[in-house]
């Protein structure tokens, strides 16, 4: 679809900005998403990306001149639960499934681990991608197999958990994905392994077991967690609402850096990674760099979120333009006052810091 009736990025895009788009493509089942992918091959060489597939649109800054390449909304449907054994279920899981939806319906089926991941924006399909995490939970440690198409190939792949080669906020496709300058393989859908289990995961993120009156390690009913898991997230504006700006955004702008521990600032929090690295908290250092919450060159356009310094947010009339030069600015802070670059974890489409 193109011209007058088709949507731009801004209406596709948690962010609400983005330009037009050169010809739009709904996938609506699972066969019209192969058979639109199966008609846009991978170019030979870097010649640079003339597919968008969108999900959720919940991980993207878009330039404000558009995608002129064709962008596939992916919009398929379906969950699938199989027993696998006492105590444990297989779910499988279409790609353009809404996450919270997911976990949702994975609790009204008796089953536990993916409860601490309430609330996260987005498809189902891009949650192997970003590997997505929060509150100590991160879907690789669920996944069991990802089944996507293979532009290069023109052909079905599918893919264990560990050949998906997840690490934080990365995996073999967001690798993949930078090196050739586009996306080499879209999922087609994503089989995780639950318990069978009115009882939580054990709950691994301080701020989430306070909220609960547990220790960490201990469990809690998987249904009080996601409710625990959803007010902290609203609580920081991480839950979308048409009424709240701070929810204009794409979550947490800036991964958490891994560095080595003798560059952490004094007081700093810090966990423990492979290779006697260290990871730190970017809202702690955007916060110590001097932006405080709101923070922004014009805070009536785009600012930092009023309840979270991590969230960049689009407060009515930002343009990606005035993103990025926050962004820009947040960054260079950072790097001024401690020496330490923040990578974005959104996927920047016609735009860069």
């Amino acid at each position: 679809m193109t011209g007058e009736g088709a949507p731009s990025l801004a209406d596709l895009t948690t962010f609400k900005v983005g330009g037009p788009i050169g010809d739009y493509r709904r996938a609506a089942t699972r066969e019209e998403l192969v058979g639109l992918l199966a008609e846009h091959p991978m170019p030979g060489g870097a010649s640079g990306r003339d597919v968008l597939v969108l999900g959720g649109g919940s991980n993207l800054l878009v330039a404000d001149e558009g995608f002129t390449g064709t962008v596939i909304h992916v919009r398929t449907r379906g969950i699938t639960v199989t027993p696998d054994g006492p105590g444990r279920a297989l779910v499988r899981v279409e790609a353009g499934m809404t996450w919270d939806d997911v976990v949702a319906r994975t609790l009204e089926e008796g089953l536990s681990g993916l409860e601490a991941l309430s609330g996260v924006p987005g498809s189902a399909g891009a949650t192997p991608v970003q590997n997505v995490g929060a509150y100590g939970t991160e879907v690789a440690t669920r996944i069991t197999t990802v089944h996507v198409w293979d532009r290069q190939a023109g052909a079905e792949l599918e893919l264990s958990g560990s050949e998906c080669e997840f690490a934080y906020r990365d995996s073999l496709f967001k690798r993949t994905a930078r090196a050739l300058g586009q996306p080499r393989y879209i999922v087609l859908d994503v089989e995780f392994a639950l318990d069978v289990s009115d009882g939580s995961a054990p709950v691994a993120y301080a701020e989430l077991a306070r909220t609960l009156g547990v220790r960490i390690g201990e469990r809690a009913s998987a249904q009080a967690v996601r409710h625990a898991v959803l007010r902290l997230r609203a609580g920081k504006g991480m839950v979308l609402d048409k009424n709240d700006p701070d929810t204009y955004s794409a979550g947490s702008f800036f991964t958490n850096p891994i560095i080595e521990p003798s560059a952490v600032p004094d007081g700093a929090p810090t966990w423990p990674v492979d290779g006697g690295l260290v990871k730190s908290s970017a809202a702690w250092l955007i916060d110590h760099a001097g932006f405080a919450k709101g923070f922004g060159i014009d805070p009536s356009v785009a600012s930092l979120s009023t309840k979270h310094t991590l969230a960049l947010t689009n407060r009515g009339s930002a343009t990606a333009s005035d993103l990025i030069e926050l962004a820009r600015v947040v960054r260079a802070g950072v790097r001024d006052a401690y020496g330490i670059d923040l990578r974005p974890e959104p996927d920047l489409i016609g735009c860069r810091l």
